[in-house]
This record gives structure tokens, sequence and C-alpha cells, in this order.
């Protein structure tokens, strides 16, 4: 049977949420294990430290209600805080605390351990993860090479209409 690219797409895509879903969240995370959503917005802010919360929301892809909503709990957790920009007080820069890090080192050696599993080499390490930052960007629309806040389009540019989420 000859698969198209459509096929195979499709099938990239659905073994990536199936393989994101089964990722185990470990037992000893501080203060417990947080939703999707709240991952989404940590995974953000711990790779962009000082990322502007209207920056955050759209890179999460999430209207600015909801991601208030889950900001407020992130901070509400003792896993964010939110620090005012000394040029305008009207903006916040959020960074992971010290116990959202002790978190990631952990989430790191839980998956690192699940997936090491695998049977994975090197190489293919490297070509799976080249390409899903790809797909990342794409989807995201966010720089590749971790210029995250530095890059602003002008103003709408980025303004998509905005993918559906966890949260609705």
């Amino acid at each position: 049977m000859h698969e198209t690219r459509s096929d195979a797409l499709f099938e990239l895509a659905d073994l990536v949420h199936a393989v994101a879903r089964r990722l185990p969240a470990p037992v000893d995370l501080e203060p417990g294990p947080c939703t999707p959503i709240e991952i989404n917005v940590m995974r953000i802010i711990g790779r962009n430290p000082g990322v502007s919360a209207r920056r955050a929301a759209d890179a999460c892809g999430l209207p600015t209600s909801n991601f208030s909503r889950v900001l407020k709990a992130l901070v509400a957790k003792g896993l964010v805080e939110r620090r005012t920009d000394p040029n305008d007080a009207r903006i916040a820069h959020l960074h992971a605390t010290d116990m959202a890090m002790r978190n990631t080192a952990r989430m790191r050696d839980a998956w690192t351990a699940v997936l090491g599993g695998a049977g994975l080499d090197r190489d293919t390490i490297v070509a799976v993860t080249t390409a899903l930052r790809r797909i990342d960007a794409h989807l995201s629309d966010a720089p590749t090479d971790g210029a995250f806040e530095t890059q602003q389009a002008p103003p709408d540019q980025n303004r998509h209409q905005r993918r559906t989420t966890d949260a609705g």
C-alpha cells in the first residue's frame, strides 16, 4: 500500500499526541501535578525567562482571559513569579520559581528514564528532536533559534485565529 504525504503527516501527529499523553508525570512534583495547560504555560515560561504575560499567552495559543486564570493558579501554587517591568508597570515579566525548576529536573529525570528504554541511538534522537522543533515553531510561529522575546512581530502580524486547547 502506497502511503501518501497526508497519511504520513496524520500518522506523525497521531503518534506525537499518543506519546505525549503517555509520558508519566513524576509523583514527587511540588505542590503536585499540573494540568496539561499548566504544563504548556510552564514550558513557555521556563524556556523564556522574563517573557511578558501577553507573549506567553500568544505562544500558548490561549485567550488572555484563560491565560490569566492559568497564570493565577500557577502563581498561587508557587511555580511562577511575576516581576513588574521597571520601565512600564503595566507589563509583568514571568519567571519560573526555584520549586518549578526542581520540578523540571524531576520531569527530566523521569522522562529520560522512560524514553531511555526505547532503544534510540543518538542520531535518531537528534533527527526526531530537530523535526519536532520545526513542527513546534511552525505551529506556534515562534523563532527556532531561542530568540523568543527579542524578536517581536509588528502589531497584528501574529494575531491569527487561536487554536483549540484543552481549556476550550
